[in-house]
């Protein structure tokens, strides 16, 4: 809940900008080191999901590995104090020069998509005289139930090693001298609610787990990948860490001397983020009002790339309740963050905040239009 204090210096502020409530942020953060040390379980937050330089400093700060997809992410969480040693490196398209660095680097996995990949790999390797320790990223065909831009198990996507190459796969590996296979890797998808998902990979990891034994193998990781949703329309509910880790620990028959890793990125920092801005105008249309905001899809893509939902919240209106079309000031059709809602009147000025916006929502603004990226404001700053 954003209170009225918070709202009053909210308009002394030059909008559209992310606020970060820091309470809710290591709220979120203390459920998950709470769950991951019970268990055991090695977490490394999905840089991709926030990588705003405050954020990762307070995260590395609980000690949590990172999941990268780009060097600059792995500079980036170095930068922030994430220990090398906790760092996985995953991607389909990861270049030479950022392996090269990776290397050199010393973290601790490539999460790795190809033979072709596997084989580079290998060969930048053997010139730095390293070692490569290696996941494989298996596609367990699992629908995700989400959006199909972030489906990503399903047999045509341009992630993952196909079950059926996988003897191919360990044929090669036998051959590389300076590649160390130490576990397999899945994601199914992102934005995930639905438990049995992650309960149908588990059977597929157990089925997997028992294929590896039959051929020699004794992998020592098991990483779930990331996945797990918020709830969008409660801004105010926490992720479910506890049933999430409950049904791994039941399901997943771990080996002994086993480590079970996972990659979560929305569910750490999603809800501690809204995204305000200040109503331009409002203007009539056919079969609604149009609110016209200063925020667009340059700020949060979201809801125009994945037809994402949002709750929109007016701050400083509790007038009477009208039909709205929220739109942003992009010259594009989709720059729309919902159609048809139910708000407070809202006028020209009124402050308006896009909801469980910290996922997502500041590391995928863009500059198109020539606008400005959103500035990041923190709760303790106010």
């Amino acid at each position: 809940m954003i209170d009225l204090k918070t709202i009053a210096k909210f308009r002394e502020i030059e909008t559209p900008f992310y606020y970060y409530d820091l309470d809710v942020l290591y709220s979120t953060l203390n459920q998950l080191k709470k769950e991951s040390d019970n268990s055991g379980y090695k977490v490394h937050y999905a840089v991709k999901a926030n990588s705003n330089e405050r954020i990762l400093k307070i995260i590395s700060s609980y000690g949590f590995g990172a999941d990268c997809v780009s060097y600059n992410e792995i500079s980036a969480a170095l930068d922030a104090g994430f220990a090398a040693s906790q760092i996985v490196f995953a991607g389909v398209g990861k270049t030479d020069k950022e392996i090269d660095a990776a290397l050199r680097a010393g973290i601790f996995c490539f999460n790795c998509e190809s033979i072709p990949e596997i084989e580079v790999i290998n060969h930048i390797a053997t010139k730095l005289n390293k070692v490569a320790r290696i996941a494989l990223r298996i596609n367990p065909y699992i629908e995700a139930h989400t959006h199909k831009y972030i489906t990503t198990a399903v047999e045509e996507s341009k992630f993952g090693i196909n079950t059926w190459e996988l003897d191919e796969v360990l044929k090669k590996i036998a051959a590389f001298s300076n590649i160390d296979l130490i576990g397999m890797h899945f994601h199914v998808g992102s934005q995930i609610t639905r438990m049995s998902v992650f309960k149908s990979l588990c059977s597929r990891i157990n089925e997997l787990q028992e294929w590896f034994s039959s051929h020699g193998i004794n992998l020592s990781v098991v990483n779930v990948g990331g996945g797990m949703g918020i709830d969008y329309e409660n801004p105010e509910k926490a992720p479910q860490f506890e049933d999430y880790f409950s049904l791994m620990n039941e399901f997943i028959d771990l080996l002994p001397g086993q480590e079970l890793h996972m990659e979560p990125g929305r569910s750490v920092v999603g809800q501690c983020g809204s995204l305000i801005s200040r109503v331009l105008y409002i203007k009539n249309g056919n079969q609604t009002l149009f609110a016209i905001l200063d925020a667009g899809m340059t700020d949060l893509i979201r809801p125009a790339l994945y037809q994402a939902h949002h709750k929109i919240e007016n701050l400083t209106s509790d007038g009477s309740i009208y039909r709205y079309d929220v739109v942003g000031p992009i010259c594009e059709s989709s720059d729309t963050f919902a159609k048809y809602i139910e708000l407070p009147e809202t006028k020209r000025g009124d402050i308006i905040a896009i909801r469980s916006a910290g996922a997502y929502g500041e590391a995928m603004a863009s500059r198109y239009n020539l606008r400005n990226l959103p500035k990041s404001v923190f709760s303790d700053e106010l």
